[in-house]
């Protein structure tokens, strides 16, 4: 089965896409997030979709059900987000050890990302990570 999560909203600054509950849903979202930003030459393109990849991993392991990847580019950065249907709140401020099962993409995120945050709702949450994309891969540095 191959997923073609045809886009829901696509333009030069702003994409979104319905992700099915599955297995197959982080592949689907890497492929669509690399080609929109190399279409768009975005420097950061294998940060960004490793961290889609993460984002979208933990929704379909702990949301178990659909989720919404929506990638938006505004002066120089990119808000990566990714809603589900879970009202359960990830320990953003727990670091990983190495000890435990899991955790490690929170980490991942935290240090690719300029930013971490999660927006709750009612019938679920959207994890938010700021890129700077206009910021080259090798330069890890945050804005001052």
């Amino acid at each position: 089965m191959t997923i073609t999560a045809p886009p829901l909203t696509h333009s030069a600054t702003c994409l979104v896409v319905a992700l099915p509950g599955g297995p197959r849903s982080p592949a689907a979202a890497r492929r669509i997030t690399a080609g929109w930003l190399e279409a768009a030459e975005c420097p950061r393109t294998a940060d960004a979709v490793l961290i889609v990849s993460e984002l979208v991993t933990n929704a379909v392991r702990h949301a178990r059900g659909p989720c919404l990847l929506t990638l938006t580019e505004h002066e120089g950065s990119l808000d990566i987000a990714v809603s589900d249907h879970s009202e359960d709140m990830p320990d953003v401020h727990r670091p990983a050890g190495g000890d435990q099962r899991g955790g490690f993409g929170l980490e991942i995120m935290r240090h690719l990302g300029d930013s971490l945050r999660v927006v709750p709702r009612i019938g679920g949450k959207t994890v938010h990570v700021a890129l700077r994309a206009d910021t080259p891969a090798h330069d890890r540095r945050r804005p001052t």
